[in-house]
């Protein structure tokens, strides 16, 4: 069936007048500060305790705004006659903002969990020099992000998780089977005296007992 001529133009003035009398919603921001979402892009914050310096976050970021600088130190060894090891040592962890396109890659990759997505986002500067972090205003960071969110408890257990509780009910039902066998034994020793022997019969006249 053909569509009628202007149907579609009344489609369109439908949808116009429906919004028009929709009451006008205003975000009075800065006043009032916006409702985030709890996965909000804002900047990253740096837990400089958790980052190793593998360089994987700067290597990943497409825009190649990751600066990072580093340097070796010996570590002597722990034990004598053990061998000295050597670890990397952070000098400089910055983040230009001005190139960044917040695709979270660098958060993603990193394996030990040194940077993290905060819902901040008011840090707009007059220069632009002053949009890259370095790694103390990126520690700032830190304070503003989130607490995870909590686990969905219909979604499945952990590997870890289970393998960790699997292994602490193995060594409580161990404590617990030792603990009862000594308790055992201690009421075994303590209930059972030596049984006394039998006093001797004197014989008879005939030799025989009495």
């Amino acid at each position: 069936m053909a569509p009628i001529p202007g149907s579609g133009l009344a489609k369109g003035l439908a949808v116009t007048l429906r919004t028009m009398t929709r009451k006008t919603v205003t975000a009075q921001y800065p006043d009032v500060q916006p409702d985030l979402p709890p996965r909000t892009r804002g900047v990253i914050g740096l837990f400089e305790e958790n980052c190793t310096v593998c360089m994987l976050c700067a290597r990943e970021c497409p825009d190649w705004c990751i600066y990072i600088d580093s340097h070796k130190e010996t570590v002597p060894a722990a034990t004598p006659g053990g061998r000295e090891r050597s670890r990397n040592v952070l000098d400089r962890f910055a983040i230009d903002f001005s190139l960044c396109m917040y695709c979270g890659i660098c958060i993603e990759v990193c394996p030990f969990d040194a940077l993290f997505w905060s819902p901040e986002f008011e840090y707009a500067e007059t220069d632009i020099l002053e949009l890259t972090h370095e790694r103390d205003k990126l520690r700032e960071w830190m304070w503003t992000v989130p607490a995870p969110p909590a686990l969905d408890p219909r979604a499945e257990e952990p590997k870890e998780i289970a393998a960790a509780h699997k292994a602490a009910d193995k060594l409580a039902a161990a404590a617990a089977a030792a603990a009862e066998a000594e308790a055992t034994a201690q009421a075994e020793a303590a209930g059972s005296p030596e049984t006394p022997e039998a006093p001797e019969t004197p014989p008879t006249a005939d030799g025989g007992p009495a």
